[in-house]
C-alpha cells in the first residue's frame, strides 16, 4: 500500500521533532532526490511505488550523482542542499527521512536497496544489519 504525502510528513516531522511541516518538507525532498541518484533500476521503482506521488517523482528523477557517495558524503550532501544545515543537523534530517522510507517499504526491498549502497546506509536508514 503506498503511503500518502501528508502520512508521509507527519511520520518525518515526528521522528525529525520538527517544529514545522515546512521543515519535515525541506528535508524529505532534499533526501529523497539525493537518495534517487544512488539508488537504480527494479529497486527505484519499486521503491517509488510505495512512496507518495511527490517522493516518487523525486526519486525517479534524480540529481545525477558523479559516485556513490558512502554514508558520511550522503550526509554531507545533505547540509549542502539544506540553508543553515551543519553536518549534524543533516544526519538527523536523513535519518528521520530515511528510516519513514524503509517503514515503507518491505524488508525484502529494503535489502535489495542497502545491497546497491555504500556499506553504512543500514545505520541511515535505521536498520542496522548484522556484519
Amino acid at each position: 500500500m503506498v503511503m500518502k504525502w501528508d502520512a508521509f510528513l507527519s511520520a518525518v516531522q515526528e521522528r525529525g521533532q520538527y517544529s514545522s511541516r515546512q521543515e519535515a518538507e525541506r528535508a524529505t525532498r532534499v533526501v529523497i532526490a539525493l537518495l534517487g541518484a544512488h539508488v537504480v533500476g527494479s529497486e527505484r521503482s519499486e521503491l517509488a511505488a510505495r512512496l507518495p506521488e511527490t517522493c516518487a517523482l523525486l526519486l525517479l528523477n534524480p540529481l545525477p550523482a558523479a559516485e556513490p557517495l558512502g554514508p558520511q558524503r550522503f550526509v554531507r550532501a545533505t547540509a549542502a542542499w539544506i540553508e543553515g544545515a551543519t553536518e549534524e543537523t543533516a544526519k538527523w534530517d536523513v535519518s528521520a527521512v530515511l528510516s519513514v522510507v524503509a517503514d515503507a517499504a518491505d524488508d525484502e526491498l529494503m535489502r535489495r536497496v542497502l545491497l546497491q549502497l555504500p556499506p553504512g546506509y543500514d545505520l541511515l536508514f535505521g536498520r542496522p544489519q548484522p556484519t
